[in-house]
């Protein structure tokens, strides 16, 4: 399985590397986000999801928001993996970790990461249902629900 830039990857992501690797001396805090494939869809009952990416572009994105998080908060470390291909109920499609000397800011930059990954980064998602159905999911605005269109 080919890995890109370490942002974006075919391969399985392990949260507890991802967290090693934000960890050191300095921190007081760290705080990570495990998104998983789960079986309740917004169309129906979801057998697996196909995740696709302009990676060059995601991985772009995925840098300025990394960049972000150190601009607005004082943060030691961050690390943003989201996975790509087939994944089934259950397997782990994106880990956010990042850690600082305290533990709101540590929780803040967690929470904003997974929202601007949604919102800005050009990973799309295609449903497969129990049903054999396709259905294209979009992203989503903190709050809102997901807007599917049928294929």
């Amino acid at each position: 399985m080919k890995k890109h830039g370490g942002r974006i990857t075919q391969e399985v992501i392990d949260p507890a590397q991802a967290i090693a690797e934000v960890e050191g001396p300095t921190s007081g805090a760290i705080v990570s986000f495990i998104g998983t494939v789960r079986v309740n869809g917004e169309a129906g009952e979801v057998d697996l999801i196909d995740y696709d990416a302009y990676v060059p572009m995601a991985e772009r994105r995925m840098l300025e928001i990394e960049e972000e998080l150190r601009r607005l908060w004082p943060l030691d470390k961050v690390k943003l993996v989201h996975r790509i291909g087939k994944l089934g109920v259950g397997e782990i499609s994106v880990v956010i970790a990042v850690s600082s000397q305290h533990r709101a800011e540590a929780f803040e930059a967690c929470r904003h990461a997974i929202e601007r990954i949604k919102r800005d980064v050009p990973i799309w998602k295609k449903e497969r249902l129990s049903t054999g159905r396709e259905v294209w999911v979009e992203g989503q605005a903190k709050g809102s629900r997901s807007r599917t269109r049928t294929k």
